[in-house]
């Protein structure tokens, strides 16, 4: 039950560094109790941020005003909210199991341009919900994940990478190996991710509900066996980072 107390705002009004401070007080509980294996407290504790209005406010924003791809529309063709629009989303956020298609977006792929790659956008309120699940489950990875992998991880940029091969070369002559897994994300296996997930009932299946929703090209309707969406808020293909 969240029991968080809030008044009524309008969107220019919100307290927004008081919100992040309250997710990122949540979120370095579930950091400290990730950390020490203590999985019924990091439930407990995603379940308490999932229902927080302060995470709600946040995911709303991220996925309304901050992300690169807030303008792209899913399959409901809505691209963008207004101020009210995004209190009322607010207001009815949930990560349940209600979930539409996303919509498959070509595009070149970056180092060959002649190539293209599929995106599946989902729609503005599968992004903010996804976006919810995302800042609950981040911190429990992150105290698992290698210290040294850096994609898809908050804070981690392409520099920081590029300063660890350095700092790991520069004394000495040393092989690098540059390898791409093809199409990783398209044939990733829905069960192997959801069992490496680990998380409590209700969370497992609104993820296994979002990598089973299908895809939705040219009007018509396919189905996702295998793989996860490249577009979505989500990426569970960074669960793989953890050591075995």
């Amino acid at each position: 039950m969240n029991t968080e107390q809030h008044p009524m705002y309008e969107w220019n009004t919100l307290p927004w560094r008081t919100i992040e401070r309250s997710v990122f007080k949540l979120q370095k509980r579930i950091y400290q109790a990730s950390q020490k294996n203590d999985h019924v407290l990091v439930h407990k504790l995603q379940r308490l941020l999932i229902s927080s209005w302060s995470a709600k406010c946040l995911a709303v924003r991220r996925v309304t005003q901050d992300n690169q791809g807030k303008k792209t529309a899913g399959i409901d063709g809505i691209k963008s909210l207004s101020p009210q629009q995004r209190m009322h989303l607010i207001q009815n956020l949930r990560v349940d199991l209600k979930t539409q298609p996303v919509r498959r977006v070509w595009i070149p792929k970056p180092n060959a341009p002649t190539e293209k790659r599929g995106l599946g956008i989902p729609t503005l309120f599968n992004r903010a919900a996804q976006m919810l699940l995302k800042l609950a489950l981040e911190p429990e990875w992150e105290a698992k994940f290698e210290p040294n992998s850096y994609g898809f991880r908050p804070g981690r940029s392409c520099q920081d990478a590029i300063d660890a091969i350095y700092i790991n070369i520069n004394q000495k002559p040393k092989y690098v190996l540059d390898a791409d897994i093809e199409k990783c994300f398209d044939r990733i296996n829905h069960s192997a991710l959801l069992a490496k997930l680990q998380t409590f009932p209700l969370l497992r299946r609104v993820v296994k509900t979002w990598l089973k929703a299908g895809v939705i090209e040219n009007g018509a309707w396919f189905p996702t066996k295998e793989g996860t969406p490249q577009g979505g808020v989500c990426t569970p293909p960074t669960m793989w980072q953890k050591k075995w």
